[in-house]
This record gives structure tokens, sequence and C-alpha cells, in this order.
């Protein structure tokens, strides 16, 4: 039974980890219209942050200053949504397509940096030693993780509220425009591409404080750890879940997520040992196949966006 408790623990913790992707991609893609295919990118630099911040000293490398384990959540939100800035100026002015090679490479450069700047990242054998949230307090290792499950629920509820709040304010309603009709929303006098950049770059904040938080609970930080295989599930996440919903992504995250870690155990009992080399593969394709089955039957996915009506709206109706 502990042993359960125990996966369920880690499985749950892992799926929160996509979650916090999902948010601010259904906020940048769901909500704005934004093809950000940067997700990786954003997520290794809060990552990377968090551990140099946070982490002990490494010979010959620059970092391990030994901070708080929450100014490496900070450091992480911070320096990506500095970079989301810096990037989002020139990127936002393409459009759909270009924007989408435009972040993908983004996304490229980070990992090659990442894999090669050995005087940064140490390479591919990454960053260690990270301090965990809830070491030192003498804890169990399942009490710790369970802490660690708690905490981590707590930051995507405050996430999740958050986005929710700005979906249904006026800023939200703005972006929702945007992501219809950008020549009439800025025809009646909104400046599209402020809004663009606030939405990436927002969105980008997140992702790094999902990078953070997950070297936090690994301990441990390498190019191994935002592949590009991550962007493929976190799309595949949103849009099953529903896209323009954040309910929707949290589930996504879930449904999707369940669904690749079962994926494994099915596979070794129903194919030959031959063929459990290539699992990796039958779980993308497996994945594809769910995607392609929901746009076919469901495009809207499980959660359909919802129209947000505001306060004032709903008084007139009312009357």
């Amino acid at each position: 039974m502990s042993g359960l408790a125990s996966y369920l623990i880690f499985f749950v913790i892992t799926a929160t980890f996509y979650a916090l992707l999902c948010l601010p991609l259904n906020l940048q893609w769901g909500m704005t219209g934004l093809m950000n295919v940067g997700i990786t990118g954003f997520f290794g630099i809060g990552g990377y942050a968090a551990a140099l911040l946070t982490g002990p000293d490494y010979p010959g490398s620059f970092g391990g200053f030994g901070l708080p384990v929450p100014v490496g959540y900070v450091g992480g939100m911070a320096i990506a949504a500095g970079v989301a800035l810096i990037v989002g100026g020139p990127a936002l002015r393409l459009r759909e397509d270009f924007l989408a090679i435009a972040t993908f490479g983004f996304s490229a450069v980070v990992y090659l940096v990442s894999l090669n700047f050995n005087g940064l990242t140490r390479g591919a054998d990454g960053l260690y030693g990270l301090p965990k949230p809830f070491a030192g307090y003498g804890l169990s290792n399942f009490m710790e993780n369970l802490a660690t499950l708690c905490f981590l629920l707590a930051v995507l509820g405050l996430v999740y509220a958050a986005l929710e709040a700005m979906a249904r304010s006026p800023w939200g309603r703005v972006v929702r425009a945007i992501r219809e009709n950008e020549e009439a929303a800025e025809a009646l006098g909104k400046n599209v591409f402020s809004y663009r950049l606030q939405s990436f770059v927002l969105g980008s904040a997140v992702m790094g404080l999902s990078g953070a938080l997950y070297a936090s609970f690994i301990g441990y930080f390498s190019p191994q750890d935002f592949l590009p295989m991550m962007i493929f599930q976190v799309y595949a996440m949103v849009i099953i879940g529903g896209g323009g919903n954040n309910r929707g992504a949290i589930a996504g995250a879930f449904i999707v997520w369940g669904f690749w870690s079962s994926s494994g155990a099915i596979i070794a009992a129903s194919l030959p040992a031959t063929l459990h080399t290539q699992s990796g593969a039958i779980r993308v394709i497996l994945i594809g196949l769910l995607l392609a089955l929901m746009l076919l039957f469901r495009p809207q996915g499980v959660f359909p966006e919802r129209r947000v009506v505001s306060r004032d709206a709903e008084l007139t109706d009312a009357k």
C-alpha cells in the first residue's frame, strides 16, 4: 500500500509540473492566439536559474550561490520573464507559423547552450546537489514527497486563480478579442503588440517557475530534463483538455500524463520483448492517435472554452 501511495504522489507531482506548463501555454495560445513553441526554453531557463542561485559551489563553474530555495523560485520566474521580454520584442511581430519557427529556434538555442556551455551549466553532467524545499526537517522520504505535493498543489491553485481572474477581467477579454480578430481590436484603440507581449512575458514567467520547482524537487537539472518531446506533450495536453479553458489545461495535463505513464505497462504486457526497446516511439504514436481522435470527434477538448461574461453584462441580462 505504501508503495502504491508513493507512486500516486510522484504521479500527481509530475502531472502538476506539466499543469504549470499547460496553464501559461493556455494563456498564450488558447486565449491570445500566440503559437509559442519555446516552452522548453523557458522551462530550462527557470530550472537553471534556480539551480545556479540555490545550488552548491561547482568547481570551475559559475553559480553555486547557496541562496534559500524560495529565492530560486523567484529568480527562475524573473529571469524567464526578462528573457521573454527580450525575445518577445522581435518575435511577436511575426505571425502564426513564423512565430512558431522563431520560438522553436529559441528553445533549440537554450538547449544547445545548456549542453555545451560547461562553465555555466556543466553541460550534459548537469547541476547536482540542489536543495529540496522540505529537506532538513527530519522528514522521511514519503512525508517529504507528501509535503512537496501539498506545496505544489497550492502553487498550482494560486496560479490557476490568478489566470482565471485575468481571463475574466477586461484584460482577458481584450486578449481574446486579439485572438479572434487583431485588426478589429486595433481599430478599437487597443495596443495589440503590447497585449501580446504582456501575455507572452507572463506565461513565460510561469513556465520558468515550473522549471525552478522541478529542479528543486528532483535536486538535479540537466539538458535531458527539457527535451523537445516536452513541447509535443504540453500542446497535446492543452488541446485534449480544451484550449482557452484553464480547467481544461489542468485536466489535460493529468489525462495525458496518466495515459503516457500507463501506456508503458500496457506496452510491456501486450507486446513481445523484442519490441520493448521501441516503447518510447510507441508511446508517442499512442498520444498522437489520442490527439487525432480528439480533434476529429471533440475538437473543443474535454472542457470547452466558456463564454466569459462581465459582471455588468450579467446584471444587464438579469434585468
